[in-house]
């Protein structure tokens, strides 16, 4: 185990004692500051306080899944969530509807950013903490978790001097990630390169970076058509929401600038679906969007307590094995330790199905084909699905088979 490792073990025993002795002791002022500076120690993500009948569980989200951390009672339980409001700049006094607030701390030595919302339940206000990532939680495309096929073909379309490209999932997949990664290829004196984001997640440096504001009716739409008058060259809007928006920035990938976004949808194919549902023509569609990706988090195996079995046949068929080899083949899985708050897994890291337009497939679009026929062209043409690109990642040791099950179970495929 390595020195990170077991700081991250220490912690994370430690860290419910350590609160749950200075609940009593301290006031709310201290214990919400010690609670985000162990949140950011853990690399969590967000903290949830959700009300109960005797005060609030406090819990983390670590590699995507929650952990409870601690219960404080109601009396000072109610004492923390208006000492968090407070910091947020939120009117403590209205219980009732929902209100969004904005911590920037100092944490560490490093000023962080955290986005605060908060409602009404049946047992008093709900409130969630989305820790944003610091400047040193930056990473650069080549370390994302791209296949050696994935990543040259994204770089080439990243050269091209305009178009669409689109990272497509659902919520808490890396896309923002991805994007940034995008723009860090990008980022170049040469050239004027604008975003339109809410919020802004990383701030970086050479870039002209914009923050929406629905309050004041600056929404991405507003803010695309104003930077669209200021001679980009390259465009980053943090996510396609409404029919404005993605119309407008698909008639910029035809006008000259590079416009990379994000959108919610399942896979690859499925964003035509969701681009025509934003009443975008298909011809518009088809000579706009150059690359789309779709990607997945998946939990690494914890090294701490790896250990390897044999797939049955049934499973190697799955990951694409041999069926004969079951019982001659290992994978991996984690048993559950200290080190990884007993889960088996530490970290995550992605899986990627990268779509490159040509031709046939714009061809496709533009004829309405369905989801499944584009896929399969896209199949032929050697595309690596997620299912395929989670599979080399289970035979290669770094996550297990009941994770990628976990994670690609909802996945639609074929």
């Amino acid at each position: 185990m390595d020195s990170k490792s077991k700081e991250r073990d220490i912690r994370q025993k430690a860290l419910q004692q350590e609160l749950g002795e200075l609940v009593d002791v301290v006031g709310p002022g201290p214990l919400v500051d010690l609670l985000l500076e162990r949140a950011f120690q853990l690399n969590a993500t967000d903290v949830h306080f959700d009300p109960d009948e005797g005060g609030i569980r406090i819990r983390l989200r670590v590699d995507g899944l929650l952990h409870a951390i601690l219960h404080v009672p109601a009396a000072q339980a109610a004492h923390m969530v208006s000492r968090i409001k407070l910091m947020g700049g939120m009117d403590i006094t209205e219980k009732r509807l929902p209100q969004d607030g904005h911590i920037s701390n100092l944490v560490m030595g490093t000023q962080r950013d955290i986005r605060v919302a908060c409602g009404p339940t049946n047992y008093g206000e709900r409130v969630v903490l989305r820790l944003m990532p610091g400047e040193q939680a930056f990473h650069r495309l080549d370390d994302l978790g791209f296949d050696d096929a994935q990543l040259p073909m994204l770089k080439r379309f990243l050269n091209i001097p305009y178009g669409m490209i689109l990272t497509v999932g659902p919520v808490g997949a890396g896309k923002s990630t991805t994007m940034y990664g995008c723009l860090d290829e990008l980022n170049d004196p040469s050239k004027s390169i604008c975003t339109i984001e809410d919020p802004v997640e990383r701030r970086m440096d050479g870039i002209n970076q914009t923050q929406i504001n629905t309050q004041i009716d600056f929404t991405f739409a507003r803010a695309l058509r104003m930077l669209l008058r200021q001679d980009p060259d390259v465009l980053m809007i943090g996510e396609i929401r409404d029919p404005e928006t993605a119309q407008i920035g698909s008639r910029a990938g035809l006008a000259g600038t590079l416009v990379l976004s994000t959108l919610h949808a399942n896979d690859t194919t499925s964003t035509f679906d969701v681009l025509r549902g934003f009443n975008v023509p298909p011809m518009v569609i088809a000579d706009s969007v150059y690359c789309v990706i779709t990607q997945r988090l998946l939990r690494k195996i914890c090294q701490n307590c790896k250990v390897a079995y044999q797939p049955d046949e049934p499973q190697c068929e799955i990951l694409g094995l041999d069926p004969a080899a079951a019982g001659t083949v290992e994978i991996f899985k984690g048993n559950g330790c200290d080190t990884c708050f007993g889960t088996g897994y530490l970290g995550r890291t992605a899986v990627f199905e990268v779509l490159g337009m040509d031709a046939d497939l714009r061809r496709a679009v533009l004829h309405h084909k369905p989801r499944l026929d584009i896929l399969q062209i896209a199949k032929e043409k050697g595309m690596e699905t997620l299912e395929m690109a989670a599979s080399r990642k289970v035979i290669a040791g770094q996550t297990s088979y009941e994770e990628m099950n976990r994670v690609l179970s909802a996945f639609p495929g074929e």
